[in-house]
């Protein structure tokens, strides 16, 4: 079966969403953990930063030597006309988005940030009708904006308190949320012009080293010590970015942003039960209602594209 083929058919593209969120789930309690076994706390901000240089360079160099392997190289050949898009790429979805989120995750659990993560839908729909034709909000989509954003305050309200409690790890964490989300309305125009690993490959190239020249400038040109336990682990996250982004992107081209995004309320679920499992971390009942009312409102939010999609099908067929 050829790629397009795989990634056209509706269920090539359920289970490339279902693979790509769960790769992003894993990420919360992996990177926790890599903060752990490489010692870096929540005030070592150049370590944090030049730990995710590393990633995102390896996981950009992942996709180019993927890509020779299976003979389509020449894919991934530089393009002059395409360098003001790749920098914008590389700067919203490279550089910013994990300038924050690395630095927000030192300081938040990994719950907590997966909760947080999984509004993306939200803020994605939010640009999309600024910045989208025919892409506008309805009444059920602010309902399951409602719904949502209710979630995240329910998420952090303490036990037995009815105020909330959100520090400066959530607060970065909703950032990145956001420049991500702003970056795939980006990334979805460019498609039309360049292919996915093509924006990929170079976006992540050139933001990472970006990532690199803060964090060694930041930590006085001092690299990690990696035992084989932390080199598996960052070789592991370099690989759920280069294989997620691959296959989101892929399927983004050839399918409406709203199918494809109802797959984001996996992200939350995957990532809290990886959190428990992987670092022990306790889901107050706070937390499990907020996680099902964010997953409700990403599901309420993109389900009317879908119904749209579907009668309009029905119609033309």
């Amino acid at each position: 079966m050829r790629t397009e083929t795989f990634f056209r058919h509706p269920a090539g593209m359920a289970l490339s969403a279902i693979i790509a969120t769960f790769l992003w789930g894993s990420a919360f309690p992996v990177i926790k953990l890599s903060y752990k076994y490489l010692e870096i706390g929540p005030n070592d901000i150049g370590e944090q930063i030049l730990f995710a240089g590393y990633r995102f360079f390896l996981a950009g160099v992942l996709i180019f030597i993927f890509y020779a392997i299976i003979g389509r190289k020449n894919e991934m050949r530089y393009q002059t006309s395409s360098l003001k898009i790749l920098i914008v790429l590389a700067l919203l979805m490279t550089f910013f988005q994990y300038i924050f989120f690395y630095i927000g995750l030192s300081g938040a659990t990994g719950t907590h940030g997966s909760i947080i993560s999984g509004t993306g839908s939200f803020f994605q729909i939010i640009f999309a009708h600024f910045l989208l034709k025919n892409d506008r909000l309805s009444l059920p989509k602010v309902f399951g904006l409602l719904i949502g954003f209710t979630g995240i305050m329910i998420t952090f309200i303490p036990k037995g308190d009815v105020s909330f409690s959100i520090g400066y790890g959530e607060w970065l964490v909703l950032a990145s949320t956001i420049v991500a989300a702003y970056g795939n309305i980006v990334t979805k125009r460019a498609l039309t012009n360049f292919s996915a690993h093509y924006l990929l490959g170079y976006g992540m190239l050139i933001g990472s080293t970006l990532l690199l020249l803060v964090g060694v400038i930041m930590t006085d040109f001092t690299f990690f010590t990696f035992t084989m336990k932390d080199l598996f682990m960052l070789a592991y996250l370099a690989f759920l970015s280069a294989t997620g982004f691959l296959l989101w992107n892929n399927i983004l081209k050839y399918h409406p942003v709203g199918k494809v995004t109802l797959f984001n309320f996996l992200i939350p679920v995957f990532g809290v039960m990886l959190s428990g499992a992987f670092l022990n971390e306790a889901v107050g009942i706070t937390a499990l209602i907020g996680l099902v009312l964010v997953a409700t409102g990403i599901i309420i939010v993109n389900i009317v594209d879908v119904i749209k999609l579907k009668i309009s099908e029905k119609k033309y067929s």
